[in-house]
């Protein structure tokens, strides 16, 4: 396929989905399957017109998905809710370290025994499908900031955190493959791998949310009422922050999405201080009490919600992309029976289990543990732990058997979980109310 029909391909898509969005809207299917499915009619499942090969364009495909989960991870942290508290936060947390923890590990034993694979490579596979994915999650995620559902709100905030506590795991399984320095007894990987990485994204993360908060804010309230570029702030964000923590050893990941969160956070608290000082000064008591207009000021505009527009569009077009890149990467021999049995254990056993062992002790209701269970979506974020292994030195045929498994757990789960989240959440929302 050339690069003048490969553009016809994608415009065209575009247009078809940008016409009839409300008939997709009101379809039980995602655009996801949308665009996988013309992604395996153009590919080498059906009509051969072309073929992507993930192993000799692992860069490129490393680079189109870090940049997609980064936009994701943004958009995702802007959308919690205030305030952040531990009580709320809990479950997520969990999710993100315990679940994930018990994924990696039985996963790991799957390979070991049943597909037979070293251990190293099970650990690494195991991390590279723990993380649920920001990018093709979008149905049962956070909508907007305003969105208090607690289901939404926990799918979100772990997928936002897991794409980075993923990371300690892949290390660990790249250092039992030998790619890895993890030190004496494993002292490296627990102490700059896990402890130092994750602190360090955090804190990095949160500091550069906060300035950037306060920096707009001044600028933007009197005496100074800058108009600032909210998309190029956003942006910039992302891109400070993640190189940043990267140049410190810190995972990058995290520190975009807690960069958000701090944002988010602290322009609306800025935002509510400014209206309490407002509402409490002595000129507007005196309005109110001799029934004069209200004269409270436009609230200013912030960094956070203006650029949330825009990160979303580059999200969906880096879904069309890559999704059709997935379809295009598939064979029909691709379908074998280890890739799909692993696939059907890690949705059906693996998930729901490691859900329900990570919120013990929990007051969450069992509909929200079922729901959460089923809907650990996989997807951009898996295609780039596995080109991230690949770009460190992973030998070529366990590269090839992890990415026809990727591929197929990836693919499954856009159908799987692609035809069930519109009538399950419908479902769920009828039941609540």
């Amino acid at each position: 396929m050339t690069n003048a029909q490969w553009f016809m391909l994608v415009g065209g898509l575009l247009l078809v989905m940008g016409l009839t969005a409300s008939i997709l809207k009101r379809s039980p299917i995602t655009s996801a399957i949308v665009y996988l499915a013309v992604g395996l009619l153009v590919g080498p499942s059906v009509l051969d017109l072309f073929h992507f090969n993930p192993l000799k364009e692992s860069m490129l495909l490393e680079t189109l998905t870090e940049v997609a989960v980064l936009i994701s991870l943004f958009a995702a942290g802007i959308k919690m809710p205030v305030p952040v508290n531990f009580t709320r936060w809990r479950m997520p947390i969990l999710l993100a370290t315990v679940s994930m923890a018990i994924t990696v590990a039985m996963v790991a034993v799957f390979a070991y025994y049943v597909l037979g694979m070293p251990l190293g490579a099970g650990v690494l596979l195991g991390a590279i499908l723990a993380p649920t994915d920001p990018v093709l999650a979008t149905d049962i995620q956070i909508r907007h900031p305003g969105d208090h559902d607690h289901l939404r709100f926990t799918l979100t905030c772990e997928a936002g955190m897991n794409d980075g506590s993923a990371f300690p795991f892949v290390m660990l399984g790249l250092g039992l493959l030998g790619l890895h320095d993890l030190g004496d007894f494993g002292i490296n990987w627990l102490l700059v791998d896990v402890l130092w990485a994750t602190l360090a994204g955090i804190a990095i993360g949160v500091v550069a949310g906060v300035a950037l908060a306060h920096a707009g804010w001044k600028l933007r309230s009197k005496p100074h009422q800058h108009q600032l570029m909210d998309d190029f702030l956003g942006l910039g964000l992302i891109g400070v922050v993640y190189g940043l923590t990267i140049m410190a050893n810190g995972w990058g990941f995290l520190a975009v999405f807690f960069a958000a969160v701090a944002l988010r956070q602290t322009e609306l608290k800025l935002a509510l201080g400014a209206h309490l000082a407002f509402d409490s000064s002595k000129t507007q008591q005196i309005a109110r009490a001799y029934g004069m207009p209200n004269t409270e000021p436009e609230p200013l505009p912030t960094v956070s919600f203006g650029s949330l527009v825009f990160k979303e569009h580059i999200e969906r077009l880096s879904e069309v992309v890559l999704v059709l890149l997935i379809g295009g990467s598939l064979y029909l021999n691709s379908w074998t029976w280890q890739a799909v049995g692993l696939s059907l254990f890690l949705f059906v056993v693996v998930r729901p289990l490691s859900v329900v062992i990570s919120l013990l002790g929990t007051h969450t209701t069992w509909r929200i543990r079922g729901l959460a269970g089923w809907f650990g979506v996989r997807g951009i974020g898996s295609l780039y732990y596995l080109m991230y292994a690949i770009q460190h030195g992973l030998p070529e045929a366990l590269s090839l058997q992890l990415i026809q498994m990727t591929l197929i757990v990836v693919t499954l789960s856009i159908l799987l979980h692609g035809t069930s989240v519109k009538p399950l959440m419908e479902l769920f929302w009828r039941r609540r109310h």
